[in-house]
């Protein structure tokens, strides 16, 4: 993209309080008549998707649940969702949740009109056909499935995650309702957190990088580094709340657009091959990958530097990056992150199948310093 030219894709989005009340108003919008709610059974458990349901019946819409989706959602999810969604005739989705059902719901809405497998449209603009009105409302302030051009999806049989990248999945509409956060437990508030840093850090070094999208991650990096530990002090307080959900939003709309790198590309692959929480394996792996990418983005760092508020002003190179690199470290302990990849199952002997998968993930393509299969695996060797 040497001329410059850059492409900006993003959802009409609500944000606020009762964002949530408005799911029946926009499936009207869309002319529904049945809507599939996609959802996984701990969203259900503290009452949101209820409430969806609700909400839907009021506007005198009928729905329908689907709620087998796991924390890595899976082809065979997707294509279960489908068989459901036509099955049910349904002509609406609306995912309610974090990343998981989000991403199985853009599953099922771009073969409910595509057809052919998920695992098929695997990579870019491989979405030909328009999928479905779709609603997103997030119950997670991190992941931004619910204005990302991204969807991941897990290929069990080959234990690897495949990112589909079409602005065909791109959601209708986001309901961000920060209230829907309140019920995440410290350490998922923790995870998503982090996941969304990652995001703002990554689009911003990212080798697809611009103004327009730089504007969105330093603002992310801005409002998460004071108050993260907040909210995870603070679950009730929904101010804190806020800010990371629109810290989400701000990191969502810039790594949907500049892509991302190593540290996704590595835990897509620790999500395929050994089922790991992909916010988790974000937050271990954050500072490892930045150290590699340092020398490779070394002003954009430093404005990270200044966007955590660090006073790096008469440093040296190396001292600011130490700084840089101690200040993420130090957020992912207080975080309760301290521990590695190897109290969480990875062995010296996974790493280089680890390495192979993540080579392959098309997040390394913008990643800002080249990396082959050995680079990839001293990473992971750190991260233990």
């Amino acid at each position: 993209m040497a001329n410059g030219l850059r492409k900006f894709v993003a959802p009409e989005f609500i944000f606020g309080a009762g964002a949530i009340d408005l799911v029946g108003q926009y499936a009207e919008n869309f002319g529904a008549d049945k809507v599939m709610v996609v959802t996984d059974p701990g969203v259900m458990a503290v009452g949101w998707t209820e409430k969806v349901v609700k909400c839907l019946e009021e506007s005198g819409i009928e729905s329908i649940v689907f709620s087998e989706v796991t924390p890595n959602p899976t082809a065979d999810e997707v294509m279960k969702g489908v068989d459901r969604y036509h099955s049910e005739g349904c002509d609406v989705i609306v995912a309610i949740g974090g990343g998981s059902p989000m991403d199985c719901a853009k599953g099922i809405g771009i073969v409910s009109t595509n057809g052919h497998h998920i695992l098929t449209f695997e990579g870019i603009d491989n979405v030909t056909v328009p999928c479905p009105p779709l609603i997103c409302i997030p119950t997670t302030a991190g992941t931004s499935a619910d204005v990302s051009q991204f969807a991941i999806i897990n290929n069990e049989r080959e234990r690897v995650k495949i990112a589909i990248i079409s602005k065909a999945v791109v959601p209708d509409v986001a309901l961000i309702d920060p209230a829907t956060t309140v019920t995440m437990d410290s350490y998922l508030t923790a995870c998503t957190g982090l996941d969304a840093l990652v995001h703002a850090i990554e689009a911003f070094v990212s080798s697809a990088h611009s103004p327009i999208f730089d504007v969105h991650a330093l603002e992310a990096i801005r409002l998460i580094r004071p108050n993260l530990l907040n909210a995870i002090a603070s679950p009730d307080d929904i101010h804190f709340r806020s800010i990371l959900m629109r810290a989400s939003l701000e990191a969502g709309l810039a790594f949907s657009n500049a892509s991302l790198g190593a540290v996704h590309a590595m835990a897509h692959s620790l999500g395929g091959y050994l089922g790991l929480p992909h916010g988790e394996c974000n937050a271990i792996l954050l500072d490892h990958v930045m150290a590699y990418n340092f020398d490779a983005a070394r002003d954009r760092f430093e404005k990270i530097g200044e966007a955590l508020a660090l006073d790096l002003k008469g440093m040296s190179l190396s001292e600011k990056k130490q700084a840089i690199l101690n200040d993420i470290s130090q957020l992912k302990k207080q975080a309760g992150i301290s521990s590695g990849l190897g109290e969480r199952g990875v062995s010296l002997g996974d790493i280089p199948v680890l390495a192979k998968k993540a080579l392959q993930d098309p997040c390394l393509v913008t990643n800002p310093q080249p990396a082959n299969q050995r680079d990839i695996e001293v990473i992971y060797e750190l991260a233990l």
